[in-house]
């Protein structure tokens, strides 16, 4: 069932009589640049449900984006199969007003993890903008002896299957992260899945598991109550929301990469318009400059980006073929 919400903008631009019927019939995108887009509302979908990390984030930047296109930005929640659903949404969209905005698995992963997924990303999707990124953090619980990175990985290994770690769900971006940490390193960490990271962040606290990657939010208020530790975080450069916690790259010797991040995109269905794609790149990179906005998600734990349709499709290139190598190595699939 869909979670509809409008964001109106402040002023509407009002199309001449003259110009509106000169380009009746519309057509779902239009054709030339002569006529306006958008011509109504844009519906913004998120695969995922009320009060998670992409709805939050849909929902920051589209009031701004109502304001900037003139018309209203309706978010509308179609929920399931990991974010898939509203994904394929978005990709089968003929209206040329609907844009997506998802995580980065069901652009990266989703297809390896489940070859039933019904669309491809390179053929049925066009990219539109990088919203948003930041680190997973490796957690661990107070019962580890180890009070560092190097430590934990030193125990990790003496410790061979006896320890455990936790996820949000098999091919998640935290069963991957540990996967593939696990490649690096030779720790052998067995893996217990749950259906949210406060129930993970709750087992971890309760020492019912060993060792997690969190999402900051979730991670870093626990460790300031010195309910849990936080050894180090996911992406090879430190992360400004938390300077005091090192990145996990250098602990693992020369020549291996750990690079990994959650990230946020919009998206349209592939039929839209390159021109069209570029407006909205670029009014969400002005939206995501603005300070008070770059703010708003420095405190919620991201790294605000906005980048152009190009990079974002560099980037789905990349992660797919990283996290396609481990999902061959691991054999992980979805539920």
């Amino acid at each position: 069932m869909p979670y509809p919400m409008v964001f109106i903008p402040r002023r509407r631009r009002l199309l001449q009589g003259a110009l509106a019927a000169s380009v009746a019939p519309v057509l779902a995108f239009p054709a030339r640049a002569a006529a306006p887009w958008p011509q109504k509302a844009v519906r913004l979908v998120v695969g995922f449900p009320p009060g998670s990390s992409p709805d939050a984030l849909a929902r920051t930047v589209a009031d701004p984006l109502a304001q900037a296109l003139g018309q209203p930005v309706i978010v509308e929640n179609k929920v399931g199969a990991a974010g898939t659903i509203g994904v394929n949404a978005v990709a089968k969209a003929t209206d040329g007003h609907t844009i997506g905005l998802t995580g980065n698995g069901p652009l990266t992963t989703a297809k390896a993890l489940n070859p039933a997924t019904p669309y491809d990303v390179a053929h049925d999707l066009r990219p539109i903008s990088l919203v948003a990124s930041s680190p997973f953090v490796l957690a661990g619980s107070t019962d580890m002896p180890a009070t560092d990175l190097r430590g934990l990985l030193a125990h990790a290994r003496a410790q061979g299957d006896r320890l455990s770690y936790g996820s949000v769900g098999p091919g998640s971006g935290s069963h991957l992260a540990m996967e593939l940490l696990k490649t690096l390193t030779g720790i052998q960490a067995v893996h217990v899945p749950f259906p949210g990271f406060p129930q993970v962040a709750t087992a971890l606290m309760g020492k019912q598991i060993d060792l997690s990657f969190m999402i900051p939010s979730i991670a870093a208020p626990q460790a300031k109550n010195g309910r849990l530790r936080m050894y180090g975080v996911s992406t090879a450069a430190p992360f400004a929301a938390f300077a005091e916690v090192p990145p996990i790259q250098p602990a693992l010797g020369a020549g291996k990469a750990f690079d990994v991040a959650s990230w946020n995109a919009v998206f349209g269905p592939a039929g839209m318009p390159q021109p069209v794609a570029q407006r909205l790149s670029d009014e969400i990179a002005r939206i995501l400059k603005a300070p008070d906005m770059r703010q708003r998600l420095f405190d919620q734990g991201w790294q605000a980006l906005g980048t152009a349709p190009d990079a974002l499709a560099r980037k789905i290139v990349d992660d797919t073929a990283m996290w396609g190598d481990v999902i061959r190595r691991t054999g992980a699939r979805s539920e």
